[in-house]
């Protein structure tokens, strides 16, 4: 281990030194007063902000975890405020307090909003891209270049990480259909979209963000439009957050077990895959000597938990094929919020395996904890009810259609 000298003897991060802490928050203070004089000096203003900004972001990566649980959410507060290109900057700057120690609640709103509105431009880029019609060589100034985000029509959608945004707002701004601030919107949203997506994903593996953003319907509204976004363009990888909006925190779970009659309650906290759901239901079930069948490796069920990958690797081995009541397959690829809700529940049968299956052990969002509790065993009435009520598995002809 490389010695810190912000570190205890023990290894804890002690933070930075008390000059360093007062260098700190005082870029925060300059941050803020800068921030407040947006409005006062719109031209003047920008370069200050900017400035200040960029002193923040060079102290910031020195802060321990009082110093980032004290200054994230002054960050988060000034986000509404943050002319959109640095907006997504200062996010970033919140997502890493967060990860640091900061109430990942009281960062939440602002970051979640500005992926909200990053999604919505990027959207109406693409929306536009495709109305202005593809150039000769498939791109916004005209270039040939190869790379990712294809629309689908054949026009490359421009590179944030090579193309000029100015370029790209004069090609989608049009009098009457467009206006130019809307096309920089739109322009910002899809250069800032990857920005966005790291800092939300920061803030989403919390339980209680998620819980929040759902009950709220923000995180319908997210998932909708991280949806309609990865079907138009690849260019962002957004898999991992869109596992996140869908992971489902206590939630119960009723399954029912057509070949033995049995039905079992039990509750899902931080589950983002059905591998892994798949996994805690044989350890839960199997395991707990309520079904018959293989335990499986202690190793793999604590990969599904809790435990980091640590460069070892470990098969886990199915034992079901997890139907809906409908007759459906529920998929491995899948996720929990795939289960459907019947009579106020998520309900899901098992049936014995068509084919065998095995996949590597794990958590596809590794940052999240997961977990399968048992609340009770459903009486042998009750069981056989539900199962009277759920269709026959779909042979596997009919499932992948």
């Amino acid at each position: 281990m490389v010695f810190d000298p912000h570190s205890a003897q023990d290894g804890r991060p002690t933070g930075p030194p008390d000059s360093q802490q007062s260098a700190l928050l005082g870029a925060v203070d300059a941050l803020e007063a800068a921030a407040a004089g947006l409005t006062e000096d719109p031209n003047g203003g920008g370069e200050r902000y900017d400035a200040a900004l960029r002193r923040l972001g060079g102290l910031l990566g020195h802060a321990g975890e009082a110093e980032s649980a004290a200054v994230g959410p002054r960050l988060a507060a000034l986000l509404p405020d943050t002319p959109l290109f640095p907006r997504a900057h200062l996010a970033m700057m919140v997502g890493a307090c967060v990860e640091r120690g900061a109430d990942p609640v009281a960062c939440a709103d602002g970051v979640l909003a500005g992926l909200r509105e990053a999604l919505s431009g990027a959207l109406l880029l693409i929306e536009r891209w495709v109305e202005t019609g593809a150039d000769a060589n498939g791109s916004a100034d005209g270039d040939n270049r190869d790379g990712d985000g294809d629309n689908g029509d054949g026009d490359a959608l421009p590179d944030p990480d090579r193309e000029d945004p100015g370029r790209a707002r004069a090609r989608i701004t049009e009098a009457g259909r467009l206006d130019g601030w809307h096309a920089h919107r739109a322009v910002a949203g899809w250069w800032t979209l990857q920005l966005w997506q790291q800092a939300a994903f920061a803030l989403c593996t919390h339980a209680a963000v998620r819980r929040a953003a759902r009950d709220s319907g923000v995180g319908g509204v997210l998932t909708e439009l991280i949806d309609r976004y990865r079907e138009r363009s690849d260019r962002h990888d957004l898999k991992g957050l869109r596992h996140l909006a869908a992971t489902l925190d206590d939630e119960p779970l009723l399954v029912l077990h057509r070949a033995s009659g049995t039905g079992y309650l039990l509750r899902m906290d931080g589950l983002t895959d059905n591998f892994q759901l798949h996994t805690l239901l044989i350890e839960a079930l199997v395991g707990g000597g309520h079904l018959p069948g293989t335990r499986p490796d202690p190793e793999v069920v604590a990969l599904s938990r809790t435990r980091w990958l640590d460069g070892r690797r470990f098969i886990a081995t199915g034992a079901f094929n997890l139907v809906a009541p409908d007759g459906g397959w529920i998929w491995n690829e899948g996720m929990p919020e795939d289960i459907p809700v019947v009579d106020g529940v998520r309900t899901l049968v098992l049936d014995p395996q068509p084919y065998e299956r095995s996949w590597a052990a794990g958590r596809f969002v590794e940052q999240v904890p997961g977990d399968l509790r048992l609340e009770r065993v459903l009486e042998p009435a009750e069981a056989a009810a539900r199962l009277a009520a759920a269709a026959p598995a779909l042979p596997f002809e009919q499932a992948v259609r």
